[in-house]
């Protein structure tokens, strides 16, 4: 279903309308309409859309914010325009975000958030919906502890319900813990219909894809690792992805891997060796997958030092 309506390969728009610091020069100057035209000569067919909480609700949750849904709504015009589709990814919600720093706690715990958490989807399902072919849900970016998971899949097995009440043909995307990881897809529930999609995110091995990164504990930011070094033996992402695979096949469920990439702190020819060797199980395996990320966000593709590299690279997404 994902490669006939179109979404098997895009690229996030990270940075945009999620971490970030919400200012308009940000939200109105990132990315503009003439990205949209550079993502579609690159081949792609659709890009993921990161919004937080925050662009759509007021801080106390009992007001809406018409500018933050006409920015989308602008977004899948410009889709529209360009012949690509948009996954709407709720990075953050009140009460969580994988970001520990950004401080958002009490969602898996608190029925007051979660209620707050099905609002919002049903007034993005209402006011940002469009053609169900065009434009997919994704519920929430990257539950991060196993111990959620019961809670998780009851609140999304809720949102869901609440959202076929007013969208019931849209394609929505869930993921599990550990941030999105394939081993975590087959704690997931089986979908509740056949436009329920598993998600799940892939930057392994980390100490190749995030090399230096100050944000990973006991991260060197001074570490380097060339894809060489790495010695990623060649069925890595085959038996990494077999748990989701068996859990996908089990229960008649399509796969979708939302993010991976590779940071800019690796050389640009490293960067291309490992997205050929994920592309290649991707292929093998029919996943659809949204590369991380469009612009900056320490993974940047269309960022020059990409240039020497590009035409090598889109393919390989």
């Amino acid at each position: 279903m994902l490669k006939e309506l179109g979404f098997t390969r895009g690229v996030n728009l990270g940075g945009w309308m999620s971490q970030c610091d919400y200012s308009e020069e940000r939200l109105n100057g990132f990315i503009r309409e003439e990205d949209f035209a550079r993502i579609a000569e690159w081949g792609l067919d659709h890009v993921r859309l990161p919004v937080d909480y925050n662009i759509l609700e007021e801080a106390d949750g009992k007001a809406w914010r018409t500018d933050g849904f006409d920015r989308i709504n602008r977004a899948a015009e410009w889709c529209r325009k360009n012949g690509l589709n948009l996954v709407i990814d709720l990075h953050k919600t009140a009460g969580f975000s994988f970001d520990a720093d950004e401080q958002e706690t009490g969602f898996f715990s608190s029925e007051r958030y979660q209620e707050r958490f099905y609002r919002l989807w049903e007034q993005i399902a209402s006011r940002c919906a469009g053609s169900p072919d065009h434009i997919a849900f994704e519920l929430l970016n990257e539950v991060t502890d196993p111990a959620f998971m019961d809670t998780w899949n009851r609140v999304a097995d809720t949102c869901i319900r609440r959202i076929r009440a007013i969208a019931p043909k849209h394609l929505i995307l869930v993921g599990g813990y550990h941030n999105n990881s394939a081993h975590a897809v087959p704690a997931l529930n089986p979908p509740a219909d056949d436009r329920v999609i598993y998600n799940f995110h892939c930057y392994e091995p980390l100490r190749f894809t995030h090399q230096g990164a100050p944000w990973v504990p006991e991260m060197d930011t001074a570490f380097r690792l060339s894809f060489d070094e790495a010695a990623i033996p060649e069925d890595y992402f085959d038996k990494l992805f077999a748990p989701a695979l068996e859990a996908a096949r089990k229960n008649g469920a399509e796969l979708y891997c939302g993010e991976y990439g590779v940071i800019d702190r690796a050389a640009p020819e490293d960067t291309v060796k490992w997205f050929r060797m994920i592309h290649d199980t991707f292929e093998r395996y029919g996943i659809s997958r949204c590369a991380w990320s469009y612009r900056e966000m320490d993974f940047g593709l269309s960022d020059p030092r990409m240039d020497g590299v590009r035409a090598e690279l889109l393919p390989l997404l």
